[in-house]
This record gives structure tokens, sequence and C-alpha cells, in this order.
């Protein structure tokens, strides 16, 4: 028995476990050491189980009882996210692509085909009849008589302390001595293993196919020859004479348009490759035309100043006109902040019963003989403001009330975003806009003002204006519910925003008032002024002070404010209707005002407080001055009138001179000596009572 076991053992590739006598009593042994030791299981789980705290991540979510409470529900489903849910295939019986649903949702990730045989199919049979071995020796016993008593025999013989293999050699029939003498056939392994590697499936390429009509096909030969190329275009020429021939008794008109059309795109295709090259070329030619006026611009400075006590002059630079444009008015001046010799020009009409057509107009300080950019409307332009940081864009307030923004990168001459009715344009003439800061999504947005009585707030959102509106204007105060619960509307002529508060803004109306208020507040005027007799016709913050602002109305007058004060602080009667002011960029004293009259005067209140000290007439008589605007860089001044034409000036070393410090003190620079020069004349002027002036 003992050597059937040995046999059984070496023959067979199965190993069971093997229980040895001595493993129970060795257990219970230790089992009472640790008893006698006095270790207690118990405590030790308690331990354990108490010493032990809970550690959240530091990113884990805080929920509250609700979150924790309520169920979030997943279904998963057995289809393939990747799998194409629109595959078309062409039907030939109907003659159209038809949708199909015939789509495999199976992915195999991982596929190991086997080989592993049942010692008992057919295959196995086969395979050891092939190899010419017989079935008991390629068998393993496996039954169950032996199975049972194989634990006993092997504990036995390994009591005994390895005579096993001693045993099995010397009972056993086919030991070393017998082996020599027949060769044992090699056994195949019956589960046949592979031993290097395995390899996964790859699948096969999917094939894509289509079917078409094949093309017709013609078989042609001949042989080419100068004359016969010769022959077969006189005849195409014959044949498309004839084509015209025909063609020309019914369709003259259409035959007419299509040249001119022809005849324009080919002329707009010439002229589109030279663009650049002519457009350096005028600049030179006029720059060479205007070389003396270059020069003045560049270099001169009149001496006569220096024979002057403090009087200043202006000296005539280039004049602006376009030949369209000559019978409308100058209605808007705006510098573009980036590019310090281009400004745009916003063209119009201010008499009400002959409104038109109307006309936006770049120019350029290299280029007075033409327009930059030409952007032709509907209506007449009011009101413009060039962005800041985005010097391409351009917001512009129509007469018909709409409000628009050009794009000069864009071609064409329509505007990107413009308000419509749909979108809560004005019903009024807009007479102001500005642009302000991007909101909290970065998107671009601008105010306006209109006669309608509302300031509203526009924001460039995709591809449309979103309004918003800010305030309503009433005679009463500010009432931002609607219309019909107003008692009585407020014109809204000009307005103009805090330089350093964001929120802090002014509006002037037609009833000579001016409102100070503010964005977040449009249930009431913060403050309100009775500033003219007229419509108020533009306002301006100080560029350096933050609590002067200046205004002027067609009641003849120019008033400087304190917005903490009511009444004005300085008042200047200019003996004719004042168009437009402007301060100075360089200067927190100096200021331009235009009259109707033609006239353009210039203060200075560190020199003077009671007179200008540049009254020039710079437009021929019955022409009035519209506007005017300082240039952010240059000593220069454009002023608009209402023939069209753009005039710029050249101050003069008088009008922006710095003041002399005493001896021995040194002068701030910068803001700080602007802010300080306003504030020494204010502190002239406030008295306990604020007294006006």
């Amino acid at each position: 028995m003992p050597n059937n076991a040995a046999a059984s053992m070496r023959k067979g590739s199965t190993v069971q476990k093997v229980i040895l006598p001595g493993a129970k009593s060795t257990k219970a042994a230790n089992k009472k050491k640790d008893e006698d030791e006095g270790v207690d299981a118990a405590d030790g789980w308690d331990e354990w189980t108490h010493g032990k705290a809970l550690i959240k991540p530091p990113d884990q979510l805080e929920l509250t009882e609700a979150g924790l409470k309520e169920e979030i529900t997943r279904i998963l489903t057995a289809n393939n996210p990747h799998a194409p849910q629109n595959i078309v295939r062409y039907s030939f019986k109907e003659r159209s692509y038809k949708p199909t649903s015939a789509v495999d949702q199976m992915a195999v990730h991982f596929v190991l085909e086997g080989s592993l045989l049942h010692q008992d199919s057919d295959e196995a049979c086969r395979l050891r009849a092939k190899e010419g071995l017989p079935e008991e020796t390629a068998t393993v016993d496996t039954g169950a008589e032996p199975d049972e008593e194989k634990p006993e025999t092997l504990a036995t013989l390994v009591e005994d302390g390895g005579e096993v293999e001693e045993a099995g050699e010397e009972d056993r029939p086919d030991s070393a001595a017998s082996k020599t003498d027949r060769k044992e056939p090699k056994v195949t392994n019956q589960f046949n293993f592979s031993e290097r590697a395995s390899q996964t499936l790859n699948n096969p390429l999917r094939e894509r196919s289509c079917q078409t009509e094949p093309p017709p096909r013609s078989i042609f030969t001949a042989t080419a020859t100068q004359w016969e190329i010769y022959d077969a275009y006189v005849e195409e020429l014959q044949k498309q004479e004839k084509n015209k021939e025909k063609q020309k008794a019914s369709k003259k008109d259409n035959d007419k348009s299509k040249k001119k059309t022809m005849l324009m795109e080919t002329q707009t295709d010439d002229i589109t490759k030279v663009v650049k090259a002519s457009k350096i070329f005028e600049r030179m030619v006029n720059q060479n035309t205007f070389d003396d006026i270059a020069q003045d611009f560049k270099y001169f400075e009149d001496a006569s100043d220096e024979f002057r006590d403090q009087e200043g002059t202006l000296l005539p630079l280039w004049k602006f006109q376009y030949d369209k444009a000559k019978r409308l008015s100058v209605t808007a001046l705006c510098w573009n902040k980036k590019y310090q010799d281009l400004f745009a020009v916003g063209m119009g009409s201010y008499d009400f019963s002959k409104q038109g057509r109307g006309m936006l107009v770049y120019y350029s300080l290299k280029n007075s003989a033409f327009p930059e950019y030409i952007y032709p409307t509907h209506s007449g332009v009011l009101c413009l403001d060039i962005h800041e940081q985005h010097s391409y864009l351009v917001a512009v307030g129509f007469y018909d009330g709409c409000v628009a923004v050009y794009k000069l990168k864009e071609k064409g001459f329509e505007p990107m975003y413009k308000s419509s009715a749909k979108t809560g344009k004005h019903t009024d003439p807009v007479w102001q806009v500005r642009w302000q800061n991007d909101d909290m999504d970065n998107n671009h947005n601008f105010y306006s003002v209109s006669s309608d009585g509302r300031v509203v707030s526009w924001t460039l959102v995709k591809n449309e204006l979103v309004f918003t509106d800010i305030i309503r204007l009433s005679l009463n105060g500010a009432v931002s519910e609607g219309p019909e619960q107003q008692p009585g509307i407020a014109y809204g002529t000009s307005f103009d925003f805090h330089k350093q508060i964001d929120y802090l803004f002014l509006v002037g109306t037609e009833e000579g008032k001016i409102h100070k208020c503010s964005k977040t507040y449009s249930s009431q005027f913060l403050e309100t002024y009775d500033a003219h007799s007229m419509a108020v016709d533009a306002i301006k913050w100080n560029h350096f002070h933050p609590k002067v602002f200046i205004s002027c109305s067609s009641d003849w007058t120019v008033k400087i404010w304190d917005h903490t004060i009511n009444t004005p602080l300085f008042t200047f009667d200019l003996n004719a209707a004042v168009g437009d002011v402007s301060w100075s960029p360089y200067s927190s004293t100096v200021f331009a005002a235009v009259t109707t009259d033609g006239t353009v005067h210039v203060f200075d209140l560190s020199i003077n407080k009671y007179e200008a000290i540049c009254q020039q007439l710079v437009v021929a008589k019955k022409t009035k001055l519209t506007h005017i605007e300082f240039n952010p860089i240059y000593p220069i001044i454009i002023v608009g009138d209402d023939r069209g034409y753009v005039s710029s000036l050249k101050l003069s070393p008088n009008l922006r001179k710095k003041p002399k410090g005493k001896k021995g003190q040194e002068q701030p620079k910068g803001p700080d000596m602007e802010v300080a020069k306003m504030e020494k004349l204010l502190s002239l002027l406030r008295e306990p009572e604020h007294s006006t002036v």
C-alpha cells in the first residue's frame, strides 16, 4: 500500500494537502501557552478599536443632513457610449440614405483562447492515439477509493522520515533498473499551457466601402497638330458667338448688369493687390505737399509769446474734409487712445427739420486729404466713443434712437452690433455714449443717454446687444419702474462718468439741471444742481482732481463745479452759445470751449481766473463751431463746425506753460502737482458759507 501511494504521487500531476497528526496537538499546546502567559485577545481588540481615529482628507466635501439623505440614482446601461448613433446606409430600393440601428454594443477588452482538453473527450483520445500511447499510461488515477487512502499513507511515510523514496525504489517493479530495459514515452501535458507568453486578440480592421455609378467612358483617338488645335478653337468661338446672338434678343438688360458687375469685380481685385502700397504712397505725397505744416507741427514754437505777458495763440495746421460729407455737421469728435494720430468724426445734423443720412469717418494726421475709414449710416450720428483698450471698437449713437458698435477689423459698412425696437432701443435721439470697464464675465459694455429720459447700459454678449435700464430721469426724481409711473420725463442731453469712482456719474438735462447719480442706486438722485437756464450741452470731469467738473450750455455760460457744493465755483460768460467744452490732458487748470460765433476760448485758471488767455476766430463768419477735443499726447486741438470741416490747431507755448516755482523749492511732478494746483484755487474760493464767485 505505501508503494502504491508513492507511485501515484510521482505519476499523477495533482497535489493534495497533507494533514499531519501532530498539527492538532501543537495548536492545543500554543493555546495553553497563551493562557499561561495571560494574553487576553479581547483586551487587545478593544485597544485597537478605541485607539483608531478617523482621519478625513482635507478636500472632503462637507454635506448637510439633507445632502446625506438625498438619493442619487444612476442607471447603468450596456450600451457602448463610443458607438456611433447616426450611421446611415444607402437604400438602392428607395434611392435615399436610411438610418440604421444595427450597432454592435459589445466591447472586447481581453481574449485568451486556451488549449485545455478534457481527458475523456474525443480530441484527447485522438491525440493519444496519434502519439501511440496506451490509455492506461496517459490517464491519471482519480478514483474515490485511492483518494481516501492517500492521506493516511502519506502521513505514515512522512513520520518515517525520508524513507519513502528508498522503500519505493526497492518495492517498485518499474525501478531504475527496469527503466533501462524499455523507454517510457513522453506524456503530453493534459492542460497544455503556453509556457512563454500569451497574446491578446487583435480586432480585425474595419472595412469601409461605397458603391457609386461608374462615370461614363468613351475612347477617343486623334492626332494633335497645331492646325487641328487652331480649328477646334475657331469652332468653339463660333459656337459662343451664335449663343450670344440668341441671348441678346431676350436678355439685353441682364447682360449689361453682368458686364458692369464683372468690371467692378475686376477693378476691385486689381485695387486690393496694391492697397497697402498706394496708401503709403499717398501719405508720402501728402506729407511732401504739406511739408511746411508738418515742420510747424513738429518743431515750430511761436516766439512772439515771449513778448506777450500771458496770452497765447493758436497756429492753424491741417483742415480735414470729405466731399460726400459737405452738407453734414460735425456732431462728435474722439481721439484714439492707442494711435494718437487717429481720430473719429461723427457726421449728422442739428437741424431737426432736415434729418437724413449720417456718416462715421476716421482721419489721420498723416493724411489730411482723404479719410482712413468711411462708414455711411442711414440716420445721423450724434455721438461716438472709442474704447480705450480695444481701439478698434467704436460705440455710436444715432438720431433715430439706435446705438451701434463698429469694428474696424471687420470688412463692410454695417456695424457688428446694433440695437433695434426688440432689443430696447431709445425712442428719442441718443446724445452721449461712453465705454465702461468690462463686467464680471469680461463682456464689453457702454452706456447711453437719450431724450427719452433713459440711461441704458449695453453689454456685448456674443452676437447681440443686451440692454439694462440704469436710471430713468424725471423732473422730481429718478424712477426705475416704468414711464407710466413717472410724473414727468426729464430729457437727458449729456453725461460723464467719474475718472476714479466707477459707479458715480453726472447727467445733464434739457431743463438745465445736472443730476449726480449712482449705478447701484437708481431710485433717487444723489444730488441735483440748478446749473443753467437752457439745455446742458456738455459735462466733463476733471482728469486730475476727483471733485471738479465743468459744464457748458446754450445760455452762453461755462461753469466749474465742486460736486460736494451746490453752487458753481467759476462762471464764465462767452457772449455766444457754447457748443462744447473740454479739459486739457496736461494741466488740471486748462480748458477750452467753442462758441457758435466761430471762436475758440482757452482758459488757464492758474494764470487768470477771470478771462480767457486766448480768444481766436478759427473759421469763417456764419460758420458755427460744434465740438472741440484735446489730443492726449501732442499739443494740438481739433474743432468741428456745422459745414463738415475739422480744423487742427497747435497751442502756443503760453497756453501750455508750467507754473514757475519759488527759488530753492522743488516743484512736485506728475498728477500730484496738478491736483495741488487745483486745490490751491479751490482753497481760495471755499468759505464757510460756500459763497460763489
